[in-house]
C-alpha cells in the first residue's frame, strides 16, 4: 500500500500532527462521556493509534505508562482473533501485553472497505475490577486476588455490545453502573479515533496515508539514533530499591546497566531481585515502558512519540525477576510503584552519560491511595486516587511542587467533585513545605492530603519512598520520605507503606508525599 510514495519533509510534520491530534480527539470523548470522577476528572486513560501490524503510530500526551506498554496489548489482540469491521476487544491481562488488572483496553480495528488500515485503542484505569479490596489494589500475593482477568475478547461484535461478556464483567465488579458507563466511553473515544482515520484516508489517500505512518516511525528511529550517537560509548550502572513489598520489610534491589555504542543502546536488568510475594512484580510492558519513557523524554518535544522510538535499544529483562515477572505473581502495585522506581534507576545511569539533561529524583511513587464501602444511602462506591508530590530539581532550575511525574500524568480529584462523588470531606490539601532535597536547585515540594471517612471503610494504601529517599544529583540533597497516618479519635498512627484497614466514621487518612531530590 506504500510504494511510489514520495516523502516530503513538510508533508512529514503535518501527518505527524494530524495523527496525534485524532488520538488526542479520542482522549476529549473519553473524557467527556466518561462516568467516574477517575476517568472525567483525573483523566487516568490513554489513547494512540497502531498501524495494520500494531505498531504505535501516534498518542497524545496522556499516561507514559499506558502508552508503552499499549502496543504489546494491540499485538496481543492481533494474534489470539480476527477483527473484522464494527467488532471491538477488550483485554485487561497484564501477561497479555496489559500493565495491572484496573486498566482495561479496548482495540478497534479501522478498515477501509475490506481492507485493514490500522487500530484505534485506549486504556482506561477503572476505579474497581473486583479482587479481595475495593479499587483492585490490595496488598495481594497472586494475579486472582487482584480482580477479574479479561484475556483478549470481543467486547464489540459487528457493531453490537456483547452483551454477556458485559455481564461478565458487571458482575464481578463492586460498582457496575459506573464500568458500564465508562466501558461505554471508550466504546465511543475509539469509534471516534476509527471514523478520524478513516476521514485521514479518504482525504489524502489510504497509499499516502498508510506511506506515512511508516515514515514517522522510520524517523522516530532516526531521531533516536541521533541521541543515542550524541551521548558518549560507555556502561553506565545505578541501582536503587523498592522500599517493600507489602508482604516483608525487605527491600528489593532494581538494578541497570546501560551500553551505549553508536547508535545503539542496551537496557540490561540483569542483577535485580527475583519476583517478590507482594504486588510489585513488573510484568515486561511495564519495563519496557519505563524504557521508552525515559529516552523519549531525552528527546526533546519535537521528536514524534511512536514504535520506532524503541527500535535501537535493546531489553534484557531476566525472566522471573522484577522487572519480568512470571504468572501468577501479582503485579498490581507495579504498574504505579515498581515503574516509578525503573525511571529513577534509568535516570540515575543516564546521569552519568548526559549529566545536563538528567533531574535529580522525583518523588518515585503515585501514592495510590483506594477506599471502599457502602454510602449513607446503602449504594457500594470504590474511590482511587494518585496523589502528587516533589519533581527532582534540574540541573538549571527547581524541581516543581506538587505535581505528578513520570509514569502517571494525571491529574488530582479536584476536592468538591470527591466530595460530591464520595462519602468523604477533606480536611486538609496543602503544599508540604521543606520536604524538597535542598541543593543549588531545590527538589520540588510534596503534599499532604487528609480525608475524613464520613462512613466505615475498606482503606487500601500502596505507596513507596517511605522508607527510602528520592536521590540528589550532582552534591543535591535526597528529598525527604512520605508518610501514612491514620487519624482516630484525634490521635495519630503512623501506617506503614502498603496497608489494607478497615476504618471507621470519623477516621482521617493523612498522605504526606515525598519532595523530590536537589541538584548540585
Amino acid at each position: 500500500m506504500t510504494d511510489h510514495v514520495s516523502i516530503d519533509p513538510i508533508r512529514l510534520e503535518v501527518f505527524k500532527n494530524l495523527f496525534a491530534s485524532v488520538a488526542e480527539e479520542m482522549g476529549v470523548a473519553l473524557r467527556r462521556t466518561g462516568y467516574s470522577p477517575n476517568i472525567k476528572e483525573r483523566l487516568d486513560f490513554s489513547c494512540a493509534l497502531f498501524d495494520a501490524q500494531g505498531s504505535m503510530i501516534a498518542q497524545a500526551a496522556h499516561i507514559p505508562v499506558h502508552l508503552g506498554a499499549m502496543p504489546l496489548s494491540v499485538r496481543q489482540v492481533i494474534a489470539e482473533m480476527a477483527l473484522e469491521p464494527g467488532d471491538v476487544a477488550a483485554l485487561n491481562d497484564p501477561y497479555r501485553g496489559g500493565s495491572h488488572l484496573p486498566d482495561i483496553t479496548l482495540v478497534t480495528p479501522v478498515y477501509l472497505e475490506r481492507e485493514l488500515f490500522g487500530f484505534a485503542a485506549n486504556r482506561a484505569h477503572h476505579a474497581d475490577v473486583g479482587g479481595m479490596s475495593p479499587g483492585s489494589m490490595p496488598i495481594a500475593r497472586e494475579l486472582y486476588q487482584e480482580g477479574l482477568i479479561i484475556p483478549p475478547v470481543k467486547l464489540v461484535t459487528a457493531g453490537q455490545m456483547n452483551h454477556d461478556v458485559l455481564r461478565l464483567i458487571l458482575a464481578n465488579v463492586r460498582t457496575p453502573e459506573e464500568r458500564a458507563g465508562d466501558l461505554r466511553a471508550q466504546v465511543a473515544a475509539n469509534e471516534r479515533g476509527r471514523a478520524r482515520l478513516v476521514e485521514v484516508a479518504h482525504k489524502y489517500g489510504a497509499n499516502e496515508a498508510a506511506a506515512y505512518m511508516d515514515a514517522l516511525l522510520d524517523y522516530a528511529e532516526r531521531m533516536t539514533r541521533r541521541l543515542l550517537a550524541e551521548l558518549p560509548d560507555g556502561s553506565y550502572t545505578f541501582t536503587d530499591y523498592m522500599d517493600d513489598d507489602g508482604v516483608t520489610e525487605e527491600p528489593a534491589k532494581i538494578q541497570v546497566a546501560i551500553t551505549i555504542r553508536g547508535d545503539e543502546a542496551v537496557v540490561d536488568f540483569t542483577g535485580t531481585a527475583p519476583q517478590r510475594a507482594g504486588s510489585i512484580n513488573a510484568v515486561y510492558s511495564i519495563t519496557l515502558s519505563a524504557v521508552a519513557y525515559v529516552f523519549r523524554a531525552l528527546l526533546g518535544s519535537d521528536a514524534p512519540t511512536n514504535g520506532g522510538a524503541v527500535r535501537p535499544i535493546r531489553i534484557i529483562a531476566p525472566e522471573g525477576t522484577l522487572v519480568n515477572a512470571r504468572r501468577p505473581a501479582a503485579v498490581a502495585g507495579a504498574n504505579v510503584e515498581t515503574s516509578q522506581r525503573l525511571v529513577d534507576v534509568l535516570l540515575g545511569a543516564l546521569a552519568q552519560a548526559c549529566p545536563e539533561r538528567v533531574p535529580a529524583a522525583s518523588l518515585g511513587t503515585m501514592n495510590n491511595m483506594t477506599i471502599g464501602g457502602i454510602d449513607a444511602a446503602g449504594r457500594p462506591f470504590a474511590y482511587y486516587e494518585t496523589i502528587g508530590g516533589g519533581m527532582g530539581a534540574r540541573p538549571t532550575k527547581d524541581g516543581i511542587d506538587g505535581i505528578h511525574c513520570h509514569m502517571t500524568n494525571t491529574l488530582n480529584t479536584p476536592v468538591e467533585a470527591l466530595e460530591y462523588a464520595y462519602p468523604f470531606l477533606v480536611e486538609r490539601y496543602q503544599i508540604r513545605w521543606g520536604s524538597g532535597g535542598a541543593g543549588r536547585f531545590r527538589g520540588g515540594h510534596g503534599l499532604q492530603r487528609d480525608v475524613r471517612l464520613l462512613v466505615p471503610a475498606q482503606v487500601t494504601l500502596l505507596t513507596e519512598r517511605r522508607r527510602l529517599s528520592p536521590y540528589g544529583l550532582a552534591g543535591g540533597q535526597p528529598g525527604q520520605t512520605g508518610q501514612n497516618r491514620l487519624i482516630r479519635d484525634g490521635k495519630e498512627q503512623l501506617l506503614p507503606g502498603k496497608v489494607t484497614l478497615e476504618a471507621q466514621a470519623g477516621d482521617i487518612i493523612s498522605v504526606l508525599t515525598p519532595g523530590g531530590g536537589g541538584y548540585g
